[in-house]
């Protein structure tokens, strides 16, 4: 399935960890950023400016996960846009109590505030925005709330730290699931169609059947 020439994935490489911060959009002019995880100052005028120079609206600001390297840019959209961050109700404790922690134990003095959610993503719930809609799928394991933002419309999927290219996300961190992320990867490749083009949240786009072919770990379920 090709992606429509109206329907834009723009993808940012920011901070130490190279997180994949995402814009995306359509003729409308409407907007969802996924996974902001701009830190420098350089990382977040270049985002902005995308933003203005593209003449976009940007309406929700959705993360697949909380972890820290996906959540330092959510103040300048917060601040520029009044839009709070939105992520999967089961990483609520990440988000407001470890998250901090976590950050306080790599930065000795964080230079930048970190906007709470006020609501939480549930599964199967549908994110719309200009005339596209994201279906949000529960992939736990990572984290307990890790999900997939998929466009079923446009075959594209932003899996976050649950599917990389020839790789899956690590279940040695705290809150992490080995069971649950082989669970949910099973899920996935039976929901998702092979021609659906991955977009993590580390590395390079990959789709899914070329994981199902090459990736070890979904060779082995």
């Amino acid at each position: 399935m090709a992606s429509s020439p109206l329907f834009k994935v723009r993808q940012f490489i920011v901070n130490p960890c190279e997180e994949c911060t995402y814009v995306v959009h359509d003729a409308t002019g409407e907007a969802v950023i996924i996974d902001c995880g701009t830190y420098y100052d350089s990382e977040r005028r270049r985002l902005l400016k995308y933003l203005d120079d593209e003449a976009l609206r940007p309406v929700r600001l959705l993360l697949t996960h909380a972890h820290h390297d996906h959540i330092y840019g959510n103040d300048i959209i917060h601040d520029r846009y009044g839009l709070l961050p939105e992520v999967h109700i089961n990483d609520k404790p990440l988000m407001t109590s470890h998250i901090f922690k976590r950050i306080a134990e790599i930065y000795r003095k964080y230079p930048h505030e970190i906007p709470l959610p006020k609501r939480y993503l549930v599964d199967g719930e549908e994110i719309c925005f200009g005339e596209h809609k994201l279906s949000v799928i529960h992939t736990p394991g990572h984290t307990p709330g890790s999900v997939f933002f998929y466009c079923e419309s446009e075959g594209v999927a932003f899996s976050g730290d649950t599917l990389f290219k020839r790789d899956i996300g690590t279940t040695r961190l705290m809150f992490s699931s080995e069971e649950d992320i082989y669970a949910s990867l099973d899920r996935i490749i039976q929901l998702l169609p092979d021609e659906t083009v991955i977009y993590p949240g580390h590395g390079g786009k990959t789709t899914i059947g070329y994981e199902k072919l090459h990736n070890p770990f979904l060779k082995a379920i």
